[in-house]
């Protein structure tokens, strides 16, 4: 690849909703509704609305218990496929309005964005396009309609909206009800509701990292070809039947969506689109009284946080809220000590000396966890750019952390970290694509520097944040 070419792929950026959703690194979704009540993955539509009654339902305690965790945001699922609506929306009766809950005046979407306000978490949206209960769906326009006065509703009534998450899962089969969505409508109408929220999986802004298992590629690439935008093609990928199976499915198909090889014959063509790793703690997205005793575990978990956080990726964990309105003492406690994990890890970081292979080191080396103001930039004929952290003594390392900044694109395609004892360099980790963050984890070793060379690039690299991580006592 010419290097005019790897220029053109380093100039692909991110916009301001994609940079402030890539920040947020770690967020919850909230799977709740009729089927809570009905004990089902997905509802058939037309469950009779006097079942949804959770009498101790406190939106407050679910968001704490994600704070807890180390969460910045959440997203509900204001509508599943069976068409029953967690606020009173006026186009349809099958909502809360027509259930004994709160005297039939209540608005689960609106209890649950007041308490991530109260709380400090930026509030996200669910509505799944495909509607078992509405009798327009499969009509083209008119069910469009409907759609759009619903999304409507929910970017207008509840604040400010990070995250409009749309849903590719349809069950309806080779016989059933067909309904082509207007996704460029959709996407038109949020964009002149709620400018900054990001419209994920079937949108233009995020993408799927492709199965919902809390499976993550070995490199993931934020710049791809456009293509992998088409909203169909999600669809197209996503569930088709109620089966728990899904839900633990990895495929082994699209692992390099992003390296040259993949983008060759796609230069003119590409788009800053990364991925969320989406998973729940339990084996169902919905809360199942018989599955209680087989919630992940926080090694599970943890894992999965350091693949997809530490993979250029978000991280969407689904923990639901239980028939009565409230999250299990089990979930809790597990989002509890997976918080507890994440900042015991990030306290671990080793107070070092930084020294840089060219240019002046900016404030990368003390810029994690957190933000820096001053990226280190190499000089443009660096022949082999890298960071070096001296600790003064020797010291157990068992990661390190390294990010771009992706304001000015993804960069770095090759990055090699070395450890340093007795004056002699080995190798510790390696890898492809860093991105927003990469998290390079190895055995723990004992060494007295680590050394970040990154041996292969599309143009001058540019590093946000490098630190090494002590292992753990």
């Amino acid at each position: 690849m010419k290097e005019s070419t790897c220029t053109a792929l380093a100039a692909v950026r991110p916009s301001k909703r994609q940079l402030a959703w890539q920040k947020m690194e770690f967020y919850g979704f909230l799977h709740f509704g009729m089927n809570t009540m009905t004990d089902r993955e997905w509802g058939e539509g037309h469950d009779d609305p006097a079942l949804f009654d959770p009498d101790a339902l406190d939106a407050d305690q679910w968001v704490a218990a994600l704070k807890s965790a180390g969460m910045t945001g959440v997203i509900l699922t204001c509508k599943h496929h069976d068409g029953f609506c967690l606020w009173p929306s006026d186009v349809t009766a099958y909502s809360v309005a027509s259930s004994p809950w709160r005297g039939g005046r209540g608005d689960v979407v609106a209890e649950v964005a007041d308490a991530a306000r109260r709380h400090g978490l930026r509030f996200g949206i669910y509505l799944s396009p495909w509607d078992r209960t509405e009798a327009s769906y499969g009509s083209g326009t008119a069910y469009d309609d409907f759609y759009v006065a619903q999304l409507t509703e929910l970017l207008t009534r509840y604040g400010p909206v990070f995250s409009v998450w749309l849903d590719g899962a349809n069950g309806e089969g080779p016989n059933g009800r067909r309904q082509v969505y207007d996704w460029d409508r959709y996407y038109a109408v949020v964009r002149e509701l709620q400018p900054d929220a990001v419209i994920s999986v079937c949108g233009p802004d995020v993408r799927w990292c492709g199965n919902e298992a809390g499976d993550t590629r070995p490199d993931e690439w934020s710049v791809v070809p456009r293509a992998l935008q088409d909203a169909e093609r999600t669809a197209d990928r996503s569930q088709k039947a109620d089966d728990a199976g899904f839900a633990r499915l990895v495929r082994s198909d699209d692992r390099d969506l992003g390296s040259r090889a993949a983008l060759a014959g796609h230069e003119d063509d590409l788009v800053w689109y990364p991925a969320e790793v989406n998973t729940s703690i339990r084996p169902g997205w919905f809360h199942h009284p018989a599955e209680d005793g087989a919630v992940r575990c926080v090694d599970e978990l943890f894992t999965v946080y350091l693949r997809a956080v530490g993979g250029n990726s978000c991280f969407l964990l689904n923990v639901p809220p239980a028939r009565d309105g409230r999250m299990a003492d089990t979930d809790v406690a597990v989002l509890e000590r997976l918080g507890r994990r994440i900042a015991d890890f990030r306290a671990r970081r080793i107070e070092a000396t930084a020294t840089v292979s060219s240019g002046a080191p900016g404030d990368a080396a003390t810029a994690w966890p957190g933000a820096g103001r001053t990226p280190w930039r190499p000089d443009d004929a660096d022949p082999l750019p890298g960071v070096t952290l001296a600790f003064g003594r020797p010291c157990p390392v068992e990661a390190v952390v390294l990010g771009e900044d992706i304001t000015q694109g993804q960069r770095i395609e090759h990055v090699v970290v070395r450890g340093r004892r007795g004056g002699r360099w080995t190798v510790l980790a390696e890898a492809n694509a860093v991105g927003y963050q990469r998290i390079l984890r190895f055995a723990p070793a004992e060494v007295d520097a680590v050394r970040v060379d990154m041996s292969e690039t599309r143009d001058t690299p540019v590093v946000a944040r490098v630190a090494a991580i002590g292992a753990a006592s």
